[in-house]
């Protein structure tokens, strides 16, 4: 699959990233807490298509079942606390394995068996569907009844636990979010990074060259599983309450995918613009039906079809790249 070329952040683009962390750890003292939520979801969305976007977006390796890892870390970091008293400080450490696992059986599955491309994909919507009705059937967990954490009235933030304010759910976010950046920029710069593009370009050429196509393929997987799975245990902490056809749900997987293919699919900062973007359309769009009084169910998902439409005709490598080049970045750093 071709990609646009992949760029490190150079000085310029170093300091644009500083000054957006500045703006995003100073928003929160300015915003009311709806804008708060908003820029929430953003982050949350910013980091899922990050971790997503080294699966795919590295090394080429399509899934459309990346909610299962998501549902995984939230079930199992809940059912943690909730029956034997374990923190999420602790528990997210057992969702990762878990996760892990998963990633590792899927991939193990696929890649020594040579299932790949499109049956590769239905393979990862596969198993996020069983997870879902597995759940489902699961009443140590809720089953579909869903599965609900105590909510705990403190006057001070508790990392530990995951109890405190919107204000400390951001900022751990946004903490989440900034790692997982530097993780990616650290990979592709490194040789593992070399070897996933040399896979997603060509398998058969970069195997013939003495890549071991099949462990890099597993790494990228089992890597995207367990950055994912905090994404669950943040969300299970976040919003207390967990049902499976809403966490497993193949309309989680995409909302995961379109922020990397809108913003950039293989780019650093594609998956967190994309984020943006596609956030602030969809809660502007909500706002404006809101006040006409009208009501179209299903509105969402048609406008997030028509923004991936737009993007597929007019910038198939994403907003990301061709904002970028306007920008005069292509040249400071570029690889």
């Amino acid at each position: 699959m071709s990609g646009p070329r992949r760029a490190a952040p150079g000085g310029r683009a170093r300091v644009l990233l500083g000054l957006l962390l500045a703006l995003l750890m100073l928003l929160p003292f300015v915003v009311n807490p709806y804008l708060l939520s908003v820029l929430t979801l953003i982050l949350y969305l910013a980091y899922v298509g990050q971790a997503w976007n080294v699966m795919m977006g590295f090394a080429g390796q399509l899934s459309l079942g990346h909610s299962l890892y998501v549902g995984l870390g939230a079930y199992v970091s809940a059912a943690l606390f909730v029956h034997y008293g374990v923190p999420p400080a602790l528990g997210f450490l057992a969702a990762i394995l878990v996760a892990l696992v998963f990633g590792a059986a899927i991939g193990f599955l696929a890649f020594r068996f040579g299932v790949s491309g499109v049956y590769f994909a239905l393979l990862t919507i596969a198993f996020a569907e069983f997870t879902r009705i597995g759940f489902d059937h699961f009443d140590w967990v809720g089953g579909s009844g869903g599965f609900f954490l105590k909510v705990a009235q403190r006057d001070y933030n508790d990392l530990v636990n995951l109890r405190g304010s919107p204000e400390m759910f951001y900022y751990l976010l946004l903490a989440m979010t900034a790692g997982c950046f530097l993780l990616c920029h650290r990979l592709m710069q490194s040789r593992i990074g070399f070897y996933w593009l040399a896979i997603r370009e060509d398998q058969e050429a970069a195997q013939a060259v003495g890549i071991d196509v099949f462990r890099y393929k597993m790494l990228a997987v089992m890597l995207s599983a367990a950055l994912a799975s905090l994404a669950g245990v943040f969300t299970a902490f976040f919003n207390n309450n967990l049902f499976p056809f809403q966490i497993f749900g193949i309309e989680k997987s995409i909302e995961i995918i379109l922020g990397p293919i809108i913003g950039g699919l293989g780019t650093l900062f594609g998956p967190i613009l994309g984020a943006f973007v596609l956030t602030v359309l969809a809660e502007g769009l909500r706002g404006t039906m809101e006040a006409l009084g009208v009501v179209l169910p299903g509105v969402k998902q048609v406008f997030y079809g028509i923004c991936l439409l737009f993007v597929i005709m007019f910038l198939p490598h994403g907003i990301w790249p061709s904002l970028r080049r306007r920008l005069g970045l292509d040249s400071d750093g570029g690889r």
